[in-house]
């Protein structure tokens, strides 16, 4: 089975989801979480994004290059559900550590007083 054995709308979604997975897995290898609980967050957030965000981010990024004539609407999605879960990994690793920071911040000030 191809992927143009599917139903269009099928295709798209599973394109949606490995672009999600692959964004996901990439980052997981490039910039490992601390903790577990810290991984589960960001590959949960990674791979939503990446399937609700991939459509309009690949599609941007195909106008951009000038290529969107050039490519199917699955290889956009991929493109597009890929760079929206790698976005949204780092996103979210720097959010956790801004945050950490900030907490642990606070304490030292509490803690002097």
């Amino acid at each position: 089975m191809t992927m143009t054995d599917l139903a269009p709308a099928a295709s798209l979604w599973l394109a949606k989801f490995a672009g999600a997975l692959a964004g996901a897995a990439i980052s997981l290898a490039w910039l490992l979480p601390k903790g577990r609980r810290e991984a589960g967050l960001r590959f949960l957030a990674s791979v939503t994004a990446g399937l609700v965000f991939g459509s309009t981010a690949g599609l941007a990024v195909a106008l951009r290059l000038g290529i969107a004539g050039t490519l199917t609407p699955q290889e956009t999605v991929l493109m597009g559900s890929a760079l929206a879960s790698l976005s949204i990994w780092w996103a979210v690793g720097f959010a956790v550590r801004y945050g950490e920071k900030l907490t642990a911040a606070k304490r030292e000030a509490r803690d002097d007083d």
